[in-house]
């Protein structure tokens, strides 16, 4: 994912504390219910609520108002290396409605794209949902069970990203592994994903500040030496005009600060320690153009409800992840996912072990799912645990092309797995999207956990 708001920081103590906490805004939660159901479909409905994530903060001065970021750029005098710009500066509260265009009503979440703030526009959000005690995260096993939700995302155009997926963050947002740490999961600390993304702004509780250097086509982000990475479950990766399913999985098993190599960046994208290209199931992708879209069978001009079922080996919560299974319910019809076809496939409609090594033979892409382990280690991050993320964001290197569109774009559209949705290779730009789609809107609702066939009426 790559964030898009400029942190504004905190004044600074002599004491060497770190990642101090500011108290000029206060940090009030927007609750969201979700429901936890049973064998035989009873649902009972729980509190609870979302966090911001810490890359779009105000980021000032210990005691002070001056900010340690401003747009894509360090105040040198404040962090001048990672540890005394994690004393220095604190992650402040965040205004979510009227500063990041994030509101709740009940058991809905809606993320609006761009939202022009008291003092700054902001772009894009990321979200991670808490447990009942609204300081931690809530953490999900999802082995032998389905997770539902409801989601509108009729007004998300070619270029934008409406995304629900998981990842293997710590419970406290890292602050028991790093006590330098002082914000935690309450303020949003801890990303990670299997991109092992650079941008983020404090890793292991220090400051990413060392080579630092601004995007040059983002005014407010940039990417740091060190990336961090986890697993990752994409369940769903979305706009109007197309959607995906992918696994990610790595060689570690928590969230990991990588440098070098192993990270995977440019030409070592198959030599770090993260599966980056995962192995996706987008029903465009794989030979089906009818199936989702506006007016299609699954109808993205308006609601529906995503079903995705994680089935074990043994049918048990601590066997091997098997199958990962998608069914989608609109006015009251249960619609099973879309088949492949593809020349040269079975006619999969789920993700299996199988299919990805088919997938990837087919589309000639490298295998590093199945080198990383494949479905098994997914399951084992599942039983783990993983944090449920919601984020709505642009993109800044390769303009969603990879969704919704033909890519690599300097390939046959015609060749197998080129072609990834109807949208232009030159849709999605950023700086169109976010003037001509600034009022763009995802609504995550009715999120459901529980025992395979219980979420949903069949």
């Amino acid at each position: 994912m790559f964030p898009t708001l400029a942190l504004v920081s905190l004044s600074f103590l002599a004491i060497a504390y770190g990642q101090q906490v500011g108290t000029l805004t206060a940090e009030t939660h927007p609750k969201l219910s979700v429901s936890q159901c049973s064998s035989g479909g009873s649902c009972t409905t729980v509190q609870r609520s979302v966090v911001l994530d810490s890359n779009w903060r105000w980021l000032h001065d210990v005691g002070g108002s001056t900010n340690c970021y401003t747009g894509n750029t360090w105040d040198d005098s404040l962090c001048p290396d990672p540890t005394t710009c994690a004393a220095n500066c604190a992650l402040d509260g965040a205004d979510y409605s009227g500063t990041y265009g994030i509101t709740t009503s009940g058991n809905a979440l809606s993320l609006k794209f761009v939202t022009q703030g008291p003092y700054s526009k902001n772009i894009g959000s990321r979200v991670y949902l808490l447990s009942e005690d609204d300081s931690t995260y809530e953490i999900l096993n999802l082995k032998n069970q389905e997770f539902t939700f409801d989601v509108d995302m009729s007004t998300l155009p070619c270029g934008l990203n409406g995304a629900l997926y998981f990842v293997e963050m710590d419970k406290d947002g890292g602050s028991g592994r790093f006590p330098t740490n002082k914000a935690g999961s309450k303020y949003g600390t801890g990303y990670c994903d299997t991109q092992c993304p650079h941008d983020i702004k404090f890793i292991n509780g220090e400051a990413n500040v060392l080579d630092w250097a601004g995007s040059s086509n983002d005014p407010n982000a940039g990417s740091g030496h060190y990336g961090t990475c986890c697993n990752e479950m994409d369940i769903w990766e979305a706009n109007s005009m197309g959607a995906a399913v992918t696994p990610h999985v790595c060689t570690v098993t928590s969230q990991t600060r990588c440098e070098g190599t192993d990270c995977g960046d440019g030409d070592d994208r198959y030599d770090g320690i993260c599966d980056k290209d995962g192995c996706d199931f987008n029903s465009w992708r794989m030979g089906d153009q009818t199936f989702l879209g506006p007016g299609k069978t699954v109808d993205t001009s308006s609601k529906f409800t995503v079903v995705t079922q994680f089935i074990t080996a043994d049918n048990t919560t601590t066997g091997d992840l098997s199958e990962i299974r998608r069914l989608y319910v609109q006015n009251g019809k249960v619609i099973a996912n879309s088949k492949t076809q593809i020349a040269g496939m079975d006619a999969f409609d789920s993700i299996t072990d199988d299919f990805c090594n088919a997938q990837k033979t087919t589309f000639g892409d490298t295998n590093t799912f199945e080198q990383m382990g494949g479905l098994a280690t997914m399951g084992d991050a599942f039983e783990k645990g993983m944090v449920l993320v919601m984020s709505i964001w642009d993109d800044h290197e390769a303009k969603m092309l990879w969704l919704d569109s033909d890519y690599p774009t300097d390939a046959d559209p015609s060749a197998p797995g080129v072609s990834r949705g109807p949208c232009a290779t030159t849709s999605g730009e950023p700086t169109d999207v976010e003037s001509q789609s600034a009022s763009a809107t995802v609504i995550f609702s009715n999120i459901k956990t529980g025992p395979i066939g219980s979420t949903f009426a069949s």
